[in-house]
């Protein structure tokens, strides 16, 4: 029994220093000489591999590319000579109160809205900059 957990260790060291492709020729041959269907091809192609197109290094190495949905403004700079105007755009974007939109203006940077689209995001920028203010989208 001992023979086997050791042999069994072995080969589990062999394999923990095998590359991503050595890893991947090695399953492909395992599944030829086992003949194992593809029953797992969801989980691995969900990181952007497919089974039926060999591996290279460079297909591992890059993630798939999410493109950015929401977007949150940060307020980065006010003039003091154009806070009043400034103030009150800020006031008509966020809905809040003359006290808070007053305390964002005056500590900036600070956020002024959260999780919004690219095309709104890019609206309440132009606005703030028409303004005088600069703004950061991120």
């Amino acid at each position: 029994m001992t023979q086997k957990i050791e042999k069994i260790n072995n080969l589990i060291e062999n394999i923990k220093s095998l590359t991503l492709v050595e890893a991947y020729d090695l399953v492909k041959e395992l599944e030829k000489i086992f003949e194992i269907e593809k029953t797992f091809a969801a989980p691995i192609q969900s990181f952007g591999v497919s089974l039926n197109n060999p591996v290279s290094e460079q297909t591992i190495a890059q993630p798939v590319a999410q493109e950015k949905t929401t977007f949150d403004i940060v307020l980065n700079e006010v003039p003091g000579d154009k806070k009043i105007g400034i103030l009150k755009i800020v006031r008509s974007i966020t809905g809040l109160g003359l006290k808070e939109s007053k305390d964002i203006v005056d500590n900036v940077p600070k956020s002024i809205k959260e999780g919004v689209t690219k095309e709104e995001s890019e609206k309440i920028k132009a606005e703030l900059e028409a303004a005088g203010a600069k703004v950061l989208i991120k």
